[in-house]
C-alpha cells in the first residue's frame, strides 16, 4: 500500500494559499517539502506572467509524493512525485503565455522542483482552459 502525501495551493488575492483552510503549521515535515515546491512553482509562474500583465482567473497546483513506507515515519523518503497544474485563463490569447510560464517553471526555473527531481522521478500534468466565450 502506497503512503501518499498531497498538498494543493490556490492563487487567492495574489498569494498562494493551502486549500481547505489549512495553514503551513498543520503540515508534517514531509508535506512541507511539497508545499515549498508548490509555492516556488506558483511564484515562478506568476513572476513570468506579470511581465506580460497576465493574471489567471484561477491557478491551482497539486503536488503528490509517494513515500517508501506504509505509514508516515521519520525515516520515510519520497520515491516519486506528481505535480498537477490547473489554470483558468481570462482569454484564449493568454493561454500561450500561461503554457510557456508553467513549462518553464516545471522544467527550468523553479529551484525547489529541480531539487525534487534530484530526490525521485517527477511526473507532471498541465491543464489550461479559457473562460472566454467563443462567438460563432
Amino acid at each position: 500500500m502506497d503512503n501518499t502525501q498531497k498538498v494543493t495551493v490556490e492563487l487567492k488575492n495574489g498569494k498562494f494559499r493551502l486549500r481547505e483552510g489549512l495553514k503551513s503549521d498543520d503540515l508534517n515535515p514531509k508535506a512541507l517539502i511539497l508545499y515549498s515546491a508548490a509555492q516556488c512553482a506558483g511564484l515562478t509562474i506568476m513572476g513570468m506572467l506579470r511581465k506580460d500583465n497576465i493574471i489567471p482567473k484561477r491557478l491551482e497546483i497539486t503536488i503528490e509524493g509517494v513515500l517508501n513506507t506504509p505509514t508516515l515515519m521519520a525515516e520515510s523518503r519520497y520515491r516519486s512525485f506528481n505535480i498537477t497544474y490547473r489554470v483558468e485563463c481570462k482569454s484564449l490569447a493568454d493561454q500561450n503565455s500561461v503554457s510557456y510560464a508553467v513549462r518553464e517553471a516545471q522544467d527550468n526555473q523553479c529551484g525547489v522542483v529541480a531539487m525534487l527531481k534530484m530526490i525521485a522521478p517527477v511526473a507532471h500534468e498541465i491543464s489550461i482552459v479559457s473562460s472566454e466565450s467563443v462567438s460563432v
